[in-house]
């Protein structure tokens, strides 16, 4: 067990580390430098608290921990022997390192839908869920921030994929920081979607922060990660999102039509 304590306090800084760069920087970005400039682009108008930020903060830094002794126990004890985790890159074509991130990612969304409903049941979520949605009004730092029994079922979802699927250490990285990237998204607090999405088939596939921002205040609906599709299949989508997201966007676009309007005059 002493021998596990350097593996835990090494991917516990490497994810703490990970945390305050890929969350603290969209923060300082959106809230501090352009927040003013950008405020067509705030999905909610009130504003989070300074406290809400700490208490976001210091869950995230329980989650890490967390997650941090599932990595090690899936890496560096016996358990790892009945894992499909493979070391060599030759064991399998190239090709099959991105092939197995969005697989990973899409295990992950589906595993994440279904936990997230379940913690949604009125049995559960009280004890397990409610924290997480102190945060009606989510900012970057609300990406980790959740109760201990909840950081426990999040994590657990590493060891799911490596169970059901080959995967190499190094894609494991990756779907850390991309899931972590999108989610820091998906907790924004602004929308900065391209425009052109809403026209595109991804609109109909793909999460947003709009999306997610719904499901957070208004503690329904909205249960997906990654993707619509769970939700959309499952009927439970929040009837408001895609007006909801339209607004925003042409909020964001009223600028620039305008700007146009002025151009096309003279």
């Amino acid at each position: 067990m002493e021998k596990l304590v350097p593996f835990f306090f090494t991917i516990f800084s490497v994810t703490a580390i990970r945390y305050f760069v890929l969350a603290g920087i969209p923060f300082l970005v959106f809230y501090k430098l352009i927040a003013g400039w950008y405020a067509k682009g705030k999905i909610q108008n009130k504003q989070a608290t300074a406290k809400d930020f700490l208490r976001e903060v210091l869950h995230s830094m329980q989650t890490s921990a967390i997650f941090a002794i599932i990595a090690v126990v899936i890496l560096y004890t016996p358990l790892r022997g009945y894992t499909q985790l493979y070391d060599s890159l030759t064991d399998f074509p190239l090709w099959y390192l991105p092939v197995s991130l969005v697989l990973s990612l899409v295990i992950h969304d589906t595993y994440f839908y279904w936990m997230h409903r379940l913690l949604h049941h009125k049995a559960l979520f009280k004890y397990a869920h409610l924290l997480h949605h102190k945060s009606t009004n989510p900012s970057p730092w609300a990406s980790y921030s959740f109760h201990f029994f909840e950081a426990w079922a999040e994590g657990l979802v590493l060891l799911v994929i490596v169970m059901v699927m080959p995967i190499h250490p190094m894609v494991v990285v990756w779907f850390t920081i991309v899931g972590f990237v999108i989610n820091v998204y998906g907790h924004l607090g602004y929308e900065v979607a391209p425009l052109w999405l809403r026209g595109s088939f991804l609109f109909q596939i793909v999460n947003t922060s709009v999306h997610h921002n719904i499901h957070h205040s208004k503690f329904r609906g909205n249960y997906g990660l990654y993707f619509r599709v769970w939700d959309r299949l499952m009927g439970t989508e929040h009837p408001d999102y895609v007006k909801e997201y339209d607004r925003i966007q042409a909020q964001r676009s009223a600028p620039e039509l305008k700007s146009n309007t002025i151009l096309s005059n003279n």
